[in-house]
């Protein structure tokens, strides 16, 4: 099926593409006036030589722990892959992070050389080299002069040497999983790893070329976004363009005009209420003809479900494509093919919405310890509400052993050669995560259908039991909830008890409209107390619920808060999956209230 050799190690994965398309454009970037300034192959190959001479002049060798504080750029890249080309360890941190989490890892991978973005990243981290005895420099990407990255590549300019192929089995890297509980675990991925995860992710997606251009939103620091986006479309020489922000997401996506883009539901969740606010406000014509537009799209997806077809449908859709559709894809950059997402699954309701207007969202699913992908849904092959089948090379295994009797679900265990080599310097938490036989634990429930794809069903650990014994999921009826235009996060919390009760904070946009309009303070703290705004919420959140849940599940009482759960806070991990212990112990006392009184 492919005329070329396929790379088993990161080096051969980008050289092959230097070579083979030098020039073609790798990365864009927007200067200081807003425009996309782009690199080539052979200008990304030549800064990764010199960068790689550069760490070798300074003592770098096989399996020593490079470390990089930076958000996705260039330079991220270009660090990365000079350091697999001397055989040694790629560690990446997020910008924004504590730097206490900073410490933890930089000592717990032992690096040696650290880059960071920003002067003052620099500062914060400078007390690190008396601190951590086995770190030797430390060099600012965005900086001139001596214990510059630029410096380093220049030292390296002159004295070059030729690039080591790693072996599979040899780690790249180390991806530190920001756990929901407890410390982070250093997550140890070969080259096989990453190299045999991409290629499967590619198989899939056979339109990918050079054309392709992805507009890059997700963190490399995450697996999610290291192999499916970077590697994924490096070994297929395609370009990536750099989101400023998510609040420039928009006007960037115009300018990119990505083919591609890999995101988590989150975005599209934010798009989705973001254009129907948009309707809201405009109301009058333009929103009757969205609705209307809406309202053909899915009377002709209902059609096409049963193979079937109406020319009146379908000549009304060609009309609504072109005034309403059309307009929507143009906000995308107008060339989007489709959108990856994973994290958590698509809400079906919203991927339909996308999907009826042309703008496909696949679900994938995985975890760092699986490089990450497991299963993925392509065009080929997806059902929604499905997060797709099992990857080329892995196999998924659902055990019913550790959930309760006559479960049709079970928990989701993973095959292949995208399983970590373990976690760094853990070896019991190693071995609680691994089957005997080489498989990985996930700690999801999932079922699979007749088909082999899998529906993913609840987290293992996070599931409990009510007083009356029944099973509760509270992430999907937090999910769920979510949904509702009035709400920006939940927690769903009756491990023990008779009945749930939910922790709930409102979408201060939405509900702040309806204060002005009816005379009601408009600052946050003071509108959750007002019992109509509780009220109105209470009953949206019942209503909605009880059209997909049992009586058992739905809250019966509610704790209104104005301050979100966010990654500052603490409530929050950097991939945006709800930290329940944090926020459970902030709220303990007022759960408890509820409960006590009638």
């Amino acid at each position: 099926m492919h005329h070329r050799k396929e790379p088993d190690n990161l080096v051969d994965l980008l050289e092959y593409s230097v070579s083979r398309c030098p020039n073609n454009r790798v990365f864009g970037t927007k200067d200081s006036s807003g425009v996309y300034q782009w690199i080539t192959y052979r200008e990304l190959g030549g800064r990764v030589d010199n960068l790689r001479a550069g760490l070798n002049a300074i003592g770098i060798k096989k399996d020593d722990a490079i470390g990089l504080i930076a958000n996705n750029r260039t330079e991220w890249a270009i660090a990365a892959f000079a350091t697999y080309g001397l055989g040694a360890r790629f560690i990446p941190m997020y910008e924004a992070e504590l730097a206490s989490v900073w410490k933890y890892i930089v000592s717990d991978s032992k690096v040696k050389t650290l880059f960071v973005a920003t002067p003052k990243i620099y500062k914060e981290v400078s007390g690190f080299l008396d601190q951590i005895p086995t770190l030797e420099n430390i060099f600012i990407i965005d900086d001139q002069g001596e214990n510059t990255m630029t410096w380093l590549e220049d030292k390296g300019r002159s004295k070059p040497v030729a690039s080591i192929k790693p072996k599979p089995g040899d780690i790249a890297g180390l991806v530190y999983t920001s756990g929901t509980t407890g410390e982070p675990k250093g997550v140890l991925l070969s080259h096989g790893n990453f190299t045999s995860n991409a290629l499967a992710g590619y198989h899939l997606y056979p339109e990918l070329s050079p054309d392709s251009v992805s507009i890059s939103i997700l963190p490399w620091a995450h697996s999610f976004g290291q192999t499916a986006e970077l590697y994924n479309f490096l070994q297929c020489g395609s370009s990536i363009g750099f989101m400023g922000s998510v609040a420039t997401l928009s006007e960037d996506m115009a300018m990119v005009k990505p083919t591609h883009m890999v995101a988590v539901p989150r975005v599209f969740n934010k798009i989705h209420d973001g254009i129907w606010a948009k309707m809201n406000e405009k109301g009058g014509l333009t929103k009757k003809l969205f609705v209307f537009a809406v309202n053909t799209a899915q009377k002709r997806r209902k059609l096409a479900d049963q193979g079937l077809s109406d020319p009146v449908v379908e000549l009304r859709f060609k009309i609504v494509d072109r005034l309403v559709f059309k307009k929507i894809r143009d906000g995308f950059g107008g060339r989007l093919l489709g959108a990856l997402t994973a994290s958590a699954t698509m809400n079906t309701e919203i991927s339909k919405f996308f999907f009826d207007m042309n703008i496909p969202v696949y679900d994938c699913y995985g975890l760092s310890e699986t490089s990450p992908g497991i299963t993925m849904s392509c065009p080929a092959a997806h059902k929604l509400g499905s997060v797709g089948k099992a990857i080329e090379y892995v196999k998924v295994v659902i055990d019913k052993s550790v959930v309760e009797d006559g479960a049709i679900d079970g928990e989701i265990i993973a095959y292949g050669p995208n399983i970590m080599q373990g976690y760094h310097n853990k070896p019991e938490a190693t071995k609680e995560v691994m089957t005997k036989d080489g498989g990985f634990r996930t700690g999801d429930r999932g079922r699979l259908d007749e088909d082999g794809f899998l529906y993913i069903t609840g987290r293992i650990k996070e599931q409990f039991k009510l007083q009356n014994g029944k099973y509760v999921f509270p992430s999907a009826l937090e999910e769920d909830i979510k949904l509702l235009p009035e709400i920006t996060n939940a927690l769903i919390y009756g491990d023990g008890r008779a009945y749930n009760t939910c922790i709930v904070v409102p979408d201060f946009n939405v509900i702040g409209r309806y204060a002005r309009e009816n005379n009601l303070p408009d600052d946050p703290e003071r509108l959750i107390k007002e019992k109509s705004i509780q009220d109105s919420i209470t009953t949206k959140i019942t209503a909605h619920l009880k059209k997909l849940y049992g009586g058992y599940e739905i809250p019966k009482k509610f704790i209104f808060t104005a301050e979100d759960f966010t990654m500052e806070n603490g409530m929050l991990t950097q991939t945006m999956k709800l930290k329940r212990r944090v926020v459970l112990k902030k709220y303990m006392d007022r759960i408890e209230e509820l409960y006590k009184s009638k």
